[in-house]
């Protein structure tokens, strides 16, 4: 059996892709983010930015595929989270 391994890379990157999702749709939904940590999805979207731009720097398609389709709702919950910290803050003033 020949498994091309470039198949574990979409499949990999898929999985860590679409796991953001449903968190992102469950903050889309609810705009609740109290249980979420601001500091982790700071480094986390960070660190995702940081992959796609090495994968673009050596041209490794399933892990640009994944890190760009993945920024996205890293992106997104970590916006939501940001602007529900600050609303806080402003009510606690």
């Amino acid at each position: 059996m020949n498994l091309d391994v470039s198949v574990i890379g979409y499949l990999a990157g898929f999985c860590t892709a679409v796991a953001q999702f449903p968190q992102a749709y469950k903050v889309y939904r609810t705009k609740d983010t109290r249980s979420i940590s601001l500091g982790m999805y700071a480094i986390m979207t960070f660190g995702v930015f940081l992959w796609l731009i090495y994968g673009i720097l050596i041209q490794d398609w399933p892990m640009m595929l994944a890190n760009g389709i993945g920024l996205i709702p890293c992106t997104f919950n970590l916006i939501i989270t940001f602007q529900n910290v600050f609303r806080e803050r402003k009510k606690m003033i």
